[in-house]
Protein backbone atom coordinates (compact mmCIF):
# COMPACT_ATOMS: atom_id res chain seq x y z
CA UNK A 1 0.00 0.00 0.00
CA UNK A 2 2.93 2.33 0.68
CA UNK A 3 4.41 1.68 -2.78
CA UNK A 4 1.02 2.30 -4.43
CA UNK A 5 0.58 5.58 -2.54
CA UNK A 6 4.11 6.68 -3.47
CA UNK A 7 3.56 5.85 -7.15
CA UNK A 8 0.22 7.63 -7.20
CA UNK A 9 1.65 10.83 -5.69
CA UNK A 10 4.52 10.74 -8.16
CA UNK A 11 2.21 10.36 -11.17
CA UNK A 12 -0.11 13.18 -10.08
CA UNK A 13 2.81 15.52 -9.35
CA UNK A 14 4.47 14.79 -12.71
CA UNK A 15 1.23 15.36 -14.65
CA UNK A 16 0.74 18.72 -12.91
CA UNK A 17 4.29 19.85 -13.70
CA UNK A 18 4.00 18.74 -17.33
CA UNK A 19 0.69 20.56 -17.64
CA UNK A 20 2.35 23.72 -16.37
CA UNK A 21 5.32 23.42 -18.73
CA UNK A 22 3.64 22.11 -21.90
CA UNK A 23 -0.09 21.99 -21.38
CA UNK A 24 -0.56 20.53 -24.87
CA UNK A 25 0.75 17.21 -23.60
CA UNK A 26 -2.36 16.89 -21.40
CA UNK A 27 -4.46 16.52 -24.56
CA UNK A 28 -2.90 13.06 -24.93
CA UNK A 29 -1.87 12.35 -21.33
CA UNK A 30 -5.38 12.54 -19.89
CA UNK A 31 -6.97 10.09 -22.39
CA UNK A 32 -3.96 7.80 -21.88
CA UNK A 33 -4.51 7.80 -18.13
CA UNK A 34 -8.23 7.04 -18.60
CA UNK A 35 -7.40 4.20 -20.99
CA UNK A 36 -4.81 2.88 -18.55
CA UNK A 37 -7.38 2.80 -15.75
CA UNK A 38 -9.79 0.89 -18.01
CA UNK A 39 -7.08 -1.65 -18.92
CA UNK A 40 -6.14 -1.99 -15.25
CA UNK A 41 -9.74 -2.76 -14.22
CA UNK A 42 -10.08 -5.27 -17.05
CA UNK A 43 -6.93 -6.99 -15.77
CA UNK A 44 -7.93 -6.96 -12.11
CA UNK A 45 -11.20 -8.83 -12.67
CA UNK A 46 -9.28 -11.77 -14.16
CA UNK A 47 -6.20 -11.52 -11.93
CA UNK A 48 -8.24 -11.87 -8.74
CA UNK A 49 -9.78 -15.13 -9.93
CA UNK A 50 -6.38 -16.44 -11.01
CA UNK A 51 -4.96 -15.71 -7.56
CA UNK A 52 -7.95 -17.39 -5.92
CA UNK A 53 -7.43 -20.47 -8.10
CA UNK A 54 -3.72 -20.42 -7.34
CA UNK A 55 -4.57 -20.40 -3.65
CA UNK A 56 -6.53 -23.64 -4.06
CA UNK A 57 -3.56 -25.35 -5.73
CA UNK A 58 -1.08 -24.45 -2.99
CA UNK A 59 -2.95 -26.22 -0.18
CA UNK A 60 -2.76 -29.72 -1.80
CA UNK A 61 1.01 -29.32 -2.17
CA UNK A 62 1.43 -28.48 1.51
CA UNK A 63 -0.97 -31.19 2.68
CA UNK A 64 0.62 -33.86 0.49
CA UNK A 65 4.09 -32.95 1.77
CA UNK A 66 3.04 -33.11 5.42
CA UNK A 67 1.18 -36.40 4.90
CA UNK A 68 4.20 -37.89 3.13
CA UNK A 69 6.49 -36.85 5.99
CA UNK A 70 4.19 -38.42 8.58
CA UNK A 71 3.85 -41.65 6.58
CA UNK A 72 7.40 -41.88 5.25
CA UNK A 73 8.04 -45.18 7.06
CA UNK A 74 4.98 -46.80 5.52
CA UNK A 75 5.79 -45.37 2.07
CA UNK A 76 9.28 -46.85 2.15
CA UNK A 77 8.05 -50.16 3.56
CA UNK A 78 5.73 -50.63 0.58
CA UNK A 79 8.35 -49.35 -1.91
CA UNK A 80 6.00 -46.56 -3.01
CA UNK A 81 8.58 -43.77 -2.98
CA UNK A 82 8.57 -43.21 -6.73
CA UNK A 83 4.77 -43.08 -6.86
CA UNK A 84 4.61 -40.46 -4.11
CA UNK A 85 7.36 -38.39 -5.75
CA UNK A 86 5.46 -38.50 -9.05
CA UNK A 87 2.18 -37.46 -7.37
CA UNK A 88 3.98 -34.64 -5.56
CA UNK A 89 5.50 -33.38 -8.83
CA UNK A 90 2.05 -33.38 -10.46
CA UNK A 91 0.67 -31.21 -7.65
CA UNK A 92 3.65 -28.85 -7.93
CA UNK A 93 3.18 -28.63 -11.72
CA UNK A 94 -0.48 -27.75 -11.27
CA UNK A 95 0.42 -25.02 -8.78
CA UNK A 96 3.21 -23.70 -11.02
CA UNK A 97 0.81 -23.57 -13.99
CA UNK A 98 -1.60 -21.31 -12.13
CA UNK A 99 1.29 -19.19 -10.85
CA UNK A 100 2.58 -18.83 -14.42
CA UNK A 101 -0.82 -17.61 -15.59
CA UNK A 102 -0.88 -15.09 -12.74
CA UNK A 103 2.50 -13.68 -13.75
CA UNK A 104 1.58 -13.76 -17.46
CA UNK A 105 -1.57 -11.75 -16.78
CA UNK A 106 0.48 -9.18 -14.91
CA UNK A 107 2.94 -8.88 -17.80
CA UNK A 108 -0.06 -8.49 -20.14
CA UNK A 109 -1.20 -5.35 -18.36
CA UNK A 110 2.33 -3.96 -18.02
CA UNK A 111 2.98 -4.24 -21.78
CA UNK A 112 -0.17 -2.25 -22.53
CA UNK A 113 0.60 0.37 -19.91
CA UNK A 114 4.10 0.80 -21.28
CA UNK A 115 2.69 1.17 -24.80
CA UNK A 116 0.32 3.89 -23.61
CA UNK A 117 3.13 5.71 -21.84
CA UNK A 118 5.32 5.49 -24.93
CA UNK A 119 2.51 7.30 -26.74
CA UNK A 120 2.74 10.07 -24.14
CA UNK A 121 6.52 10.41 -24.66
CA UNK A 122 6.16 10.53 -28.46
CA UNK A 123 3.49 13.23 -28.15
CA UNK A 124 5.66 15.33 -25.84
CA UNK A 125 8.61 14.98 -28.22
CA UNK A 126 6.49 15.96 -31.26
CA UNK A 127 5.18 19.07 -29.48
CA UNK A 128 8.73 20.11 -28.72
CA UNK A 129 9.92 19.44 -32.28
CA UNK A 130 7.02 21.16 -34.00
CA UNK A 131 7.11 24.39 -32.00
CA UNK A 132 8.61 27.38 -33.91
CA UNK A 133 12.41 27.72 -33.68
CA UNK A 134 13.53 29.81 -30.76
CA UNK A 135 10.17 29.53 -28.95
CA UNK A 136 11.72 27.44 -26.18
CA UNK A 137 15.29 26.85 -25.13
CA UNK A 138 17.03 23.48 -25.58
CA UNK A 139 17.31 23.09 -21.81
CA UNK A 140 13.58 23.61 -21.41
CA UNK A 141 12.91 21.01 -24.12
CA UNK A 142 15.14 18.52 -22.31
CA UNK A 143 13.24 19.22 -19.09
CA UNK A 144 9.92 18.43 -20.80
CA UNK A 145 11.23 15.14 -22.14
CA UNK A 146 12.66 14.34 -18.72
CA UNK A 147 9.23 14.87 -17.16
CA UNK A 148 7.63 12.68 -19.83
CA UNK A 149 10.07 9.88 -19.07
CA UNK A 150 9.47 10.34 -15.34
CA UNK A 151 5.72 10.08 -15.91
CA UNK A 152 6.20 6.86 -17.87
CA UNK A 153 8.35 5.20 -15.23
CA UNK A 154 6.04 6.40 -12.42
CA UNK A 155 2.92 5.00 -14.10
CA UNK A 156 4.60 1.65 -14.82
CA UNK A 157 5.79 1.58 -11.21
CA UNK A 158 2.27 2.40 -9.99
CA UNK A 159 0.66 -0.21 -12.24
CA UNK A 160 3.05 -2.96 -11.14
CA UNK A 161 2.61 -2.40 -7.43
CA UNK A 162 -1.12 -1.80 -7.76
CA UNK A 163 -1.29 -5.21 -9.43
CA UNK A 164 0.66 -6.71 -6.54
CA UNK A 165 -1.72 -5.05 -4.09
CA UNK A 166 -4.80 -6.39 -5.88
CA UNK A 167 -3.32 -9.90 -5.92
CA UNK A 168 -2.13 -9.98 -2.33
CA UNK A 169 -5.32 -8.43 -0.97
CA UNK A 170 -6.92 -11.82 -1.70
CA UNK A 171 -5.12 -13.05 1.43
CA UNK A 172 -6.90 -10.37 3.45
CA UNK A 173 -10.15 -11.42 1.81
CA UNK A 174 -9.64 -15.02 2.96
CA UNK A 175 -8.76 -13.90 6.48
CA UNK A 176 -11.97 -11.85 6.55
CA UNK A 177 -13.94 -14.95 5.55
CA UNK A 178 -12.48 -16.86 8.50
CA UNK A 179 -13.23 -13.95 10.82
CA UNK A 180 -16.92 -14.19 9.95
CA UNK A 181 -17.42 -17.94 10.23
CA UNK A 182 -20.61 -18.90 12.09
CA UNK A 183 -19.80 -19.30 15.76
CA UNK A 184 -20.79 -22.25 17.91
CA UNK A 185 -23.75 -21.91 20.26
CA UNK A 186 -22.85 -20.50 23.70
CA UNK A 187 -21.01 -22.75 26.15
CA UNK A 188 -23.39 -21.85 28.97
CA UNK A 189 -26.91 -20.46 28.81
CA UNK A 190 -27.49 -18.98 32.29
CA UNK A 191 -31.29 -19.13 32.06
CA UNK A 192 -31.30 -22.74 30.84
CA UNK A 193 -28.85 -24.80 32.84
CA UNK A 194 -29.59 -28.44 33.63
CA UNK A 195 -29.53 -29.75 37.21
CA UNK A 196 -26.13 -30.89 38.49
CA UNK A 197 -27.47 -34.45 38.72
CA UNK A 198 -28.55 -34.46 35.04
CA UNK A 199 -28.79 -36.89 33.31
CA UNK A 200 -30.03 -39.04 36.17
CA UNK A 201 -32.29 -41.41 34.20
CA UNK A 202 -29.76 -41.78 31.32
CA UNK A 203 -32.52 -42.15 28.70
CA UNK A 204 -32.02 -40.79 25.17
CA UNK A 205 -34.93 -40.09 22.80
CA UNK A 206 -34.44 -39.36 19.11
CA UNK A 207 -37.54 -37.72 17.70
CA UNK A 208 -37.67 -37.46 13.89
CA UNK A 209 -33.99 -36.50 13.90
CA UNK A 210 -32.78 -34.90 10.65
CA UNK A 211 -29.20 -33.77 10.09
CA UNK A 212 -27.55 -31.92 7.24
CA UNK A 213 -24.07 -30.38 7.27
CA UNK A 214 -24.86 -27.31 5.14
CA UNK A 215 -28.09 -25.38 4.53
CA UNK A 216 -28.47 -26.56 0.93
CA UNK A 217 -26.91 -30.02 1.37
CA UNK A 218 -29.00 -33.21 1.34
CA UNK A 219 -30.07 -34.79 4.62
CA UNK A 220 -27.52 -37.19 6.11
CA UNK A 221 -29.94 -38.48 8.75
CA UNK A 222 -33.48 -38.66 7.45
CA UNK A 223 -35.97 -38.62 10.31
CA UNK A 224 -34.72 -41.17 12.87
CA UNK A 225 -37.06 -41.94 15.75
CA UNK A 226 -36.13 -44.36 18.55
CA UNK A 227 -35.37 -44.56 22.29
CA UNK A 228 -32.18 -45.63 24.03
CA UNK A 229 -33.42 -47.01 27.32
CA UNK A 230 -31.60 -46.10 30.52
CA UNK A 231 -28.59 -48.31 31.22
CA UNK A 232 -28.82 -50.18 27.92
CA UNK A 233 -25.88 -51.02 25.69
CA UNK A 234 -26.81 -49.80 22.22
CA UNK A 235 -24.92 -50.87 19.10
CA UNK A 236 -25.07 -48.76 15.93
CA UNK A 237 -24.27 -50.73 12.77
CA UNK A 238 -24.34 -50.00 9.08
CA UNK A 239 -22.20 -49.71 6.01
CA UNK A 240 -19.84 -46.83 5.31
CA UNK A 241 -21.82 -43.64 4.75
CA UNK A 242 -24.90 -44.87 6.57
CA UNK A 243 -24.76 -42.03 9.13
CA UNK A 244 -23.21 -43.69 12.19
CA UNK A 245 -20.64 -41.00 12.91
CA UNK A 246 -23.16 -38.26 12.08
CA UNK A 247 -25.42 -39.64 14.82
CA UNK A 248 -22.61 -39.19 17.34
CA UNK A 249 -21.83 -35.71 16.01
CA UNK A 250 -25.42 -34.69 16.57
CA UNK A 251 -25.37 -36.12 20.10
CA UNK A 252 -22.41 -33.87 20.99
CA UNK A 253 -23.89 -31.01 18.93
CA UNK A 254 -20.96 -30.79 16.56
CA UNK A 255 -23.81 -30.22 14.12
CA UNK A 256 -27.28 -29.10 15.19
CA UNK A 257 -30.42 -30.87 13.95
CA UNK A 258 -32.07 -29.55 10.80
CA UNK A 259 -35.30 -31.05 12.12
CA UNK A 260 -36.50 -33.11 15.06
CA UNK A 261 -35.02 -33.24 18.55
CA UNK A 262 -32.65 -35.17 20.79
CA UNK A 263 -33.91 -35.51 24.36
CA UNK A 264 -31.80 -36.71 27.27
CA UNK A 265 -34.00 -37.31 30.28
CA UNK A 266 -36.76 -35.36 28.49
CA UNK A 267 -34.47 -32.32 28.15
CA UNK A 268 -33.81 -30.98 24.64
CA UNK A 269 -30.03 -30.82 24.29
CA UNK A 270 -30.33 -27.79 21.97
CA UNK A 271 -31.84 -25.77 24.80
CA UNK A 272 -28.71 -25.90 26.97
CA UNK A 273 -25.13 -24.70 26.51
CA UNK A 274 -22.45 -26.81 24.86
CA UNK A 275 -20.32 -27.03 27.99
CA UNK A 276 -23.24 -28.21 30.10
CA UNK A 277 -23.97 -30.88 27.49
CA UNK A 278 -20.50 -32.13 26.61
CA UNK A 279 -19.19 -32.34 30.17
CA UNK A 280 -21.99 -34.81 30.90
CA UNK A 281 -21.08 -37.11 28.01
CA UNK A 282 -18.00 -39.27 27.61
CA UNK A 283 -16.47 -40.58 24.41
CA UNK A 284 -13.63 -42.93 23.52
CA UNK A 285 -12.76 -42.04 19.92
CA UNK A 286 -11.61 -44.36 17.17
CA UNK A 287 -8.34 -42.44 16.78
CA UNK A 288 -6.85 -41.87 20.25
CA UNK A 289 -5.67 -38.28 20.69
CA UNK A 290 -3.06 -37.20 23.20
CA UNK A 291 -1.84 -33.67 23.84
CA UNK A 292 1.74 -32.47 24.10
CA UNK A 293 2.55 -32.15 27.78
CA UNK A 294 2.51 -34.64 30.64
CA UNK A 295 0.51 -37.68 31.72
CA UNK A 296 -1.24 -35.49 34.32
CA UNK A 297 -2.29 -32.94 31.68
CA UNK A 298 -3.66 -35.64 29.40
CA UNK A 299 -5.78 -37.31 32.06
CA UNK A 300 -6.97 -33.97 33.43
CA UNK A 301 -7.01 -31.81 30.25
CA UNK A 302 -9.24 -29.07 31.69
CA UNK A 303 -6.89 -28.62 34.64
CA UNK A 304 -7.29 -29.07 38.41
CA UNK A 305 -10.55 -31.00 38.15
CA UNK A 306 -9.06 -34.18 39.61
CA UNK A 307 -6.55 -34.80 42.39
CA UNK A 308 -3.41 -36.88 41.98
CA UNK A 309 -5.06 -39.72 43.91
CA UNK A 310 -7.98 -39.77 41.47
CA UNK A 311 -5.61 -39.79 38.51
CA UNK A 312 -3.62 -42.71 39.97
CA UNK A 313 -6.90 -44.53 40.54
CA UNK A 314 -7.89 -43.97 36.91
CA UNK A 315 -4.47 -45.23 35.75
CA UNK A 316 -4.91 -48.36 37.81
CA UNK A 317 -8.34 -49.05 36.38
CA UNK A 318 -7.16 -48.63 32.80
CA UNK A 319 -4.08 -50.85 33.41
CA UNK A 320 -1.51 -48.05 32.96
CA UNK A 321 -0.37 -47.63 36.56
CA UNK A 322 2.51 -50.11 36.21
CA UNK A 323 3.87 -48.42 33.09
CA UNK A 324 3.72 -44.94 34.66
CA UNK A 325 5.13 -46.06 38.02
CA UNK A 326 8.32 -47.33 36.39
CA UNK A 327 9.17 -43.87 35.06
CA UNK A 328 11.14 -41.39 37.13
CA UNK A 329 8.81 -38.45 36.46
CA UNK A 330 5.62 -40.38 37.37
CA UNK A 331 2.61 -38.17 36.52
CA UNK A 332 4.96 -35.60 34.97
CA UNK A 333 6.16 -38.11 32.38
CA UNK A 334 6.43 -36.37 29.03
CA UNK A 335 3.85 -36.95 26.28
CA UNK A 336 5.08 -35.82 22.86
CA UNK A 337 2.99 -34.45 19.99
CA UNK A 338 0.01 -36.75 19.33
CA UNK A 339 1.45 -39.16 21.90
CA UNK A 340 4.04 -40.53 19.47
CA UNK A 341 6.20 -41.81 22.36
CA UNK A 342 3.39 -44.16 23.42
CA UNK A 343 1.99 -47.17 21.59
CA UNK A 344 -1.43 -47.14 19.93
CA UNK A 345 -2.84 -49.41 22.64
CA UNK A 346 -1.50 -47.21 25.43
CA UNK A 347 -2.96 -44.11 23.79
CA UNK A 348 -6.35 -45.83 23.66
CA UNK A 349 -6.04 -46.69 27.37
CA UNK A 350 -5.21 -43.04 28.10
CA UNK A 351 -8.47 -42.07 26.39
CA UNK A 352 -10.23 -44.65 28.55
CA UNK A 353 -8.67 -43.13 31.65
CA UNK A 354 -10.06 -39.70 30.72
CA UNK A 355 -13.65 -40.90 30.77
CA UNK A 356 -13.44 -42.69 34.12
CA UNK A 357 -15.21 -39.82 35.86
CA UNK A 358 -18.50 -41.64 36.15
CA UNK A 359 -20.44 -39.87 33.42
CA UNK A 360 -23.69 -41.72 32.85
CA UNK A 361 -23.58 -41.74 29.05
CA UNK A 362 -20.61 -43.22 27.20
CA UNK A 363 -19.98 -43.28 23.45
CA UNK A 364 -17.54 -45.73 21.88
CA UNK A 365 -16.65 -44.80 18.33
CA UNK A 366 -15.18 -48.25 17.55
CA UNK A 367 -12.54 -47.69 20.21
CA UNK A 368 -10.97 -51.11 19.61
CA UNK A 369 -10.47 -50.76 15.85
CA UNK A 370 -6.73 -50.08 15.96
CA UNK A 371 -5.51 -52.05 18.99
CA UNK A 372 -4.47 -55.65 19.60
CA UNK A 373 -6.71 -58.32 21.07
CA UNK A 374 -5.07 -58.21 24.53
CA UNK A 375 -5.60 -54.46 24.88
CA UNK A 376 -9.10 -54.91 23.46
CA UNK A 377 -9.86 -57.42 26.22
CA UNK A 378 -8.60 -54.96 28.87
CA UNK A 379 -10.71 -52.19 27.40
CA UNK A 380 -13.86 -54.26 27.27
CA UNK A 381 -13.31 -55.52 30.82
CA UNK A 382 -12.91 -52.01 32.23
CA UNK A 383 -15.97 -50.78 30.33
CA UNK A 384 -18.10 -53.63 31.67
CA UNK A 385 -16.93 -53.03 35.24
CA UNK A 386 -16.88 -49.24 35.39
CA UNK A 387 -19.84 -48.43 33.13
CA UNK A 388 -22.23 -51.23 34.04
CA UNK A 389 -24.98 -48.76 35.02
CA UNK A 390 -24.34 -46.33 32.17
CA UNK A 391 -26.02 -45.97 28.80
CA UNK A 392 -23.33 -47.05 26.34
CA UNK A 393 -23.59 -46.30 22.61
CA UNK A 394 -21.13 -48.26 20.46
CA UNK A 395 -20.46 -47.35 16.84
CA UNK A 396 -19.62 -50.62 15.10
CA UNK A 397 -17.26 -50.59 12.17
CA UNK A 398 -16.72 -54.29 12.84
CA UNK A 399 -20.13 -55.91 13.28
CA UNK A 400 -19.23 -58.56 15.95
CA UNK A 401 -18.43 -55.78 18.47
CA UNK A 402 -22.16 -55.09 18.97
CA UNK A 403 -23.55 -58.62 19.03
CA UNK A 404 -23.59 -58.54 22.86
CA UNK A 405 -25.51 -55.25 23.01
CA UNK A 406 -28.98 -54.95 24.49
CA UNK A 407 -30.24 -53.51 21.21
CA UNK A 408 -28.81 -52.90 17.77
CA UNK A 409 -29.66 -49.97 15.51
CA UNK A 410 -29.03 -50.61 11.80
CA UNK A 411 -28.69 -47.53 9.59
CA UNK A 412 -28.61 -47.29 5.82
CA UNK A 413 -28.16 -44.01 3.94
CA UNK A 414 -29.38 -42.04 6.94
CA UNK A 415 -32.51 -44.12 7.51
CA UNK A 416 -33.31 -46.42 10.42
CA UNK A 417 -33.79 -49.94 9.03
CA UNK A 418 -33.93 -51.98 12.22
CA UNK A 419 -33.86 -51.45 15.96
CA UNK A 420 -34.15 -54.65 17.98
CA UNK A 421 -32.18 -57.07 20.13
CA UNK A 422 -29.31 -58.84 18.33
CA UNK A 423 -30.82 -62.26 18.99
CA UNK A 424 -34.07 -61.43 17.22
CA UNK A 425 -32.29 -59.82 14.31
CA UNK A 426 -29.97 -62.81 13.88
CA UNK A 427 -32.91 -65.21 13.93
CA UNK A 428 -34.33 -63.48 10.86
CA UNK A 429 -31.88 -64.37 8.09
CA UNK A 430 -33.41 -61.67 5.88
CA UNK A 431 -32.71 -58.86 8.35
CA UNK A 432 -30.10 -56.28 7.42
CA UNK A 433 -28.11 -57.01 10.57
CA UNK A 434 -28.02 -60.76 9.90
CA UNK A 435 -26.77 -60.06 6.38
CA UNK A 436 -24.04 -57.75 7.71
CA UNK A 437 -22.88 -60.42 10.19
CA UNK A 438 -22.94 -63.15 7.53
CA UNK A 439 -21.00 -60.97 5.11
CA UNK A 440 -18.43 -60.12 7.78
CA UNK A 441 -17.75 -63.75 8.67
CA UNK A 442 -17.61 -64.72 5.00
CA UNK A 443 -14.99 -62.05 4.33
CA UNK A 444 -13.04 -63.08 7.45
CA UNK A 445 -13.01 -66.72 6.35
CA UNK A 446 -11.97 -65.79 2.84
CA UNK A 447 -9.11 -63.62 4.09
CA UNK A 448 -7.88 -66.29 6.51
CA UNK A 449 -7.64 -68.88 3.73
Amino acid sequence: MAFVATGGIEVVTTVLVMGTVTWQVLVVAIPVVVTMIYVQRHYVSSARELVRLNGTTKAPVMNYASESILGVVTIRAFAATERFIYSNMQLIDTDATLFFHTVAAQEWVLIRVEALQSLTIITAALFLVLVPPGAISPGFAGLCLSYALTLTSAQVFLTRFYSYLENYIISVERIKQYMHLPVEPPAIIPDSRPPTSWPQERRIDLQDLKIRYRPNAPLVLQGITCTFAAGNKIGVAGRTGSGKSTLISSLFRLVDPAGGRILIDKLDICSIGLKDLRTKLSIIPREPTLFRGTVHNNLDPLGHQHSDEEIWEALEKCQLKTAISTTSALLDTVVSDDGDNWSAGQRQLFCLGRVLRRNKILVLDEATASIDSATDAILQKVIRQQFSSCTVITIAHRVPTVTDSDKVMVLSYGKLLEYETPAKLLEDKQSAFAKLVAEYWANTKRNST
